[in-house]
């Protein structure tokens, strides 16, 4: 029962509708940590409190992580009630790093107001490729550099005001043509082109203190020819553990994508995924399939193909992570952050210099990571 408990922590869920469905009831009860919200789950700022606080009382008296995807322009879960904070390029147009530390206090201000504690963003992928069909605006520009100065600011503008920041996607997607949602990317890309290009936003996204680093299901051939980042110990442990020296909480991104569910097993995904390094398993929308996933992780433990210390690392990680940022549910009733004028004021200054407001439309996958 204490290994079921210990490997279920190291899921994170999402399901259907504006109250916690009863699948999803039992899932947090068998032990897993955190839950995402998507679109779906959003109807009002008042809702969205209420459900992420019955999350936290539901929790049995422990932490429990709440997230959402809340990057800007098109990819904003919460819209109606809260400012439109627009593209992360129109962001990194101004070139202005302290703008972006100010978005991210703007976006972890209103998400504390809901009883949300992580922030899936920023994107830290360099845009790098113009055909890339998942990317492109999400990203602050074409430039390392820009990256990395920009995303800096932006985490420590979250997390100094209370919200868990996630880089993603490493080592990086800027640079596909396939999107990972559908096909399974693999790129070319020599270690030597990634330390120049690709890895520097997230080296410096280490260096702010990032809570979570979130991976690409992405090939990249050179470093590892037969498996995804998510899966591949080569790229998390070898470059991102040892090499970047990282000690945050390792996310995957969501394994119900095709990159993923067309091309592997549940039970192998999580098996090497475990062993590469991934301290937590997003699991976005099949309440079967994350059951399933962790019946095989504890299988995995049982049999020895995953080393109990490396489950126990991975709870290390998720512990400071909660202690510092699941907070107990509050009060559901000051909503003032939300849209606020100095809020509005922040992203004005963005469309003085871009002209965009944050009215992008929605994106039509809803589920985009």
């Amino acid at each position: 029962m204490e290994l079921e408990r210990t490997v279920a922590r190291m899921f994170c869920i999402g399901f259907d509708g504006y109250d916690l469905s009863p699948e999803a009831r039992r899932l947090v009860a068998r032990g897993v940590s955190s839950a995402v919200l998507f679109g779906r789950n959003v109807h009002s700022p008042r809702q969205v409190a209420e459900l992420c606080g019955g999350l936290k009382s539901g929790a049995a008296g422990r932490p429990f992580l709440t997230c959402i995807d809340q990057e800007g322009g098109r990819v904003r879960r919460l819209r109606d009630g809260f400012t439109h904070v627009p593209s992360m390029r129109a962001l990194g147009q101004t070139g202005d790093a302290s703008l972006a530390h100010d978005v991210g206090r703007v976006l972890a201000r209103e998400l504390r107001a809901v009883n949300i504690d992580l922030n899936f963003a920023p994107t830290l992928d360099v845009d790098t490729n113009p055909a890339n069909p998942v990317i492109g605006d999400r990203s602050f520009g074409a430039t390392g550099e820009l990256v990395s100065r920009m995303g800096m600011a932006l985490i420590r503008g979250l997390q100094e005001s209370g919200v868990a920041a996630c880089g993603k996607h490493f080592p990086g997607h800027g640079d596909t043509s396939q999107d990972s949602h559908f096909d399974l990317p693999r790129l070319p890309h020599p270690i030597e082109r990634l330390a120049e290009i690709e890895l520097p936003p997230f080296k410096a996204a280490v260096e702010a203190g990032v809570a979570m680093i979130m991976t690409a299901h992405v090939v990249f051939e050179p470093i590892d020819p037969d498996y995804p980042a998510t899966m591949s110990r080569r790229v998390l442990h070898g470059i991102l553990r040892e090499e970047m020296g990282f000690n945050g909480v390792i996310i995957s991104d969501d394994l119900e994508m095709k990159a993923i569910s067309a091309n592997f097993d549940i039970a192998e995904v999580v098996t090497r995924g475990a062993n590469a390094g991934v301290d937590l398993f997003a699991i976005c929308h099949d309440t079967d399939l994350q059951n399933r996933a962790v019946d095989a992780l504890v299988r995995a433990v049982e049999r020895g193909d995953v080393p109990r210390e490396r489950i126990a690392e991975a709870n290390r990680r998720l512990d400071a992570l909660m202690g510092r940022y699941a907070k107990p549910a509050h009060a559901v009733s000051d909503f003032d952050p939300l849209n606020c004028p100095e809020h509005r004021a922040v992203v004005e200054r963005i469309a003085l210099v871009t002209g965009e407001n944050g009215d992008e439309a929605m994106d039509p996958t809803q589920h985009v990571r």
